[in-house]
């Protein structure tokens, strides 16, 4: 909660600064309403789960699954920038409330792409988070030694973050859907059906990375 509310204020206080009244009240609407808690609630918990992983990352043990919670972290982060980047900018099907606020005016899309800032702003303390991990194992046995390990951790982290969004902010919290003018539909399924398969394949290399002795003097 610290973590959303730490990067939440100052964009709060310098939201759109020369943007019209208009949007600028749009923008603090979102902000008074009681609805805020669910606009924020998937940050919490994705910000409870870095900090999980972060905390298993700095504990004293198999250096191998150290690396794999820091290249989570990684992939969490990351996961959330091909999220934005992919489908709110460059395809523009959806975008970070748009099932709340429609995007079809410049109004609604002021506020839309305020709330996709605090998103990729959000993201972005995720990868330095996972950058100072895997810093802080740079002279660990195993740290990246092992290319398994760090694209295991990515591809799970992506799988993680596509599925709490997607179960969070598409079906639970009613926030966007994936073609958000088609609604609950097929593309949702399909997002979260490829989640399920990052996560499987992001375990089993992972897995694979750690049970497996590691080679001296040589990077696999």
């Amino acid at each position: 909660m610290l973590l959303v509310l730490l990067f939440l204020l100052p964009a709060v206080v310098f939201a759109c600064l020369y943007c019209s009244r208009q949007v600028r009240n749009a923008i603090a609407a979102t902000l008074d309403q009681p609805g805020l808690f669910i606009i924020l609630l998937p940050f919490i918990i994705l910000s409870v789960l870095v900090g999980v992983l972060a905390w298993l990352s700095l504990k004293k043990q198999h250096d191998g699954y150290r690396s794999a919670c820091a290249a989570v972290v990684l992939g969490i982060g990351l996961g959330g920038f091909v999220d934005g980047i992919v489908f709110h900018q460059i395809l523009q099907v959806h975008e970070m409330l748009s099932a709340k606020v429609a995007a079809d005016n410049y109004v609604g899309k002021s506020v839309n792409m305020f709330w996709d800032g605090i998103f990729h702003a959000f993201c972005l303390l995720i990868v330095l988070t996972g950058i100072v991990l895997s810093w802080k194992l740079a002279g660990a046995s195993y740290a990246y030694k092992r290319k398994r390990i760090l694209g295991g951790g990515l591809l799970l982290g992506w799988g993680v973050f596509n599925l709490l969004e997607g179960i969070m902010d598409h079906h639970l919290l009613g926030l966007h859907n994936v073609v958000q003018r088609a609604g609950t539909s097929l593309p949702d399924y399909l997002f979260l059906s490829f989640s399920v398969l990052l996560v499987m394949a992001g375990y089993v290399f992972v897995t694979n990375a750690n049970t497996k002795p590691a080679t001296q003097g040589r990077n696999r």
